[in-house]
């Protein structure tokens, strides 16, 4: 008879004291229940100083206030897809892992290990989202706070709910949406192109970090399911050697990059929910 039942909470920054609430709570009314948590961060636990320290000042630090990073479960996977086609390739390889959704992150990986991430303390950090803003000013809100009286909860509110595709567009966060009205819509436009060029700059950025670049994967519901918005994102980087194969890229192919092109482009459904079940086979010594 089986005395315990596992559960499972997909830990993310934002809803983490809800996550916490609800541990107390199994752990109140369920005594018996073991619980196992697998925290969205931990791809990135071992990231290099230079890109882990915030510019802030250092005390900071030792609270625990630096760079973690999110969508680990998802780049754990992608990873894992990678080396089931060529382990060796994969381990070596100088990686661009690209989660493009209505939560959008990058990270640059080398030698199978994250050395940068666009999160940061938090997942409002790094790209342009659905309805977050990614990076910002930080004076921003010295100048709302003064100008609307807007106070720090409002702030926040903003930039997690109300900015990205969303505020640039004023009608929507979603990418299939915004396509359609690109051309009768300017703000649509506005939205599509922000996105495209930020994806475009990062991607730029980590070639840069990672000496080179070998590798691209998208994934993600944008990154897996809109060609137009991957053609763009990859237009004039044929500089660093990524030359897509219109075609492939239009099927949705796992491989859309030219037989000539030094980057290999690969798109790869991700599946965070099978990484939590791996844990929990790992933690249980089951056969996955």
């Amino acid at each position: 008879m089986v005395n315990y039942i596992y559960g499972v909470i997909k830990h993310d920054f934002q809803p983490c004291f809800a996550n916490s609430q609800l541990i107390e709570a199994f752990d109140q009314h369920f005594p018996q229940l073991k619980q196992m948590v697998c925290f969205d961060t931990e791809f990135h636990q071992n990231l290099p100083t230079v890109a882990k320290l915030l510019p802030i000042p250092r005390q900071y630090y030792e609270k625990g206030i630096y760079r973690y990073g999110f969508h680990g479960l998802s780049y754990r996977y992608l990873m894992q897809v990678l080396q089931q086609q060529n382990a060796k390739k994969a381990n070596h390889d100088r990686i661009i892992l690209a989660h493009l959704g209505n939560g959008a992150s990058m990270t640059a990986v080398t030698n199978g290990q994250s050395i940068d991430t666009t999160m940061a303390m938090t997942p409002a950090a790094g790209l342009v989202m659905g309805t977050r803003s990614g990076d910002l000013d930080p004076g921003l809100f010295g100048v709302l706070n003064r100008s609307e009286s807007m106070n720090a909860e409002q702030f926040e509110t903003m930039i997690n709910q109300q900015s990205g595709l969303l505020g640039i567009s004023t009608t929507t966060s979603d990418m299939q949406q915004l396509l359609e009205k690109r051309s009768t819509d300017p703000n649509a436009e506005d939205a599509i192109n922000v996105f495209c060029y930020q994806a475009r700059k990062q991607i730029g950025a980590y070639a840069a970090a990672l000496g080179g670049l070998d590798t691209l994967v998208f994934s993600g519901g944008i990154g897996e399911n809109v060609a137009e918005i991957r053609t763009q994102i990859c237009q004039q980087l044929a500089f660093i050697g990524i030359e897509l194969n219109n075609e492939l890229n239009q099927q949705n192919a796992l491989c859309i990059s030219t037989s000539q092109s030094k980057v290999t482009v690969w798109i790869i459904p991700t599946n965070e929910e099978l990484m939590i079940a791996q844990s929990m086979c790992d933690l249980l010594n089951l056969n996955h």
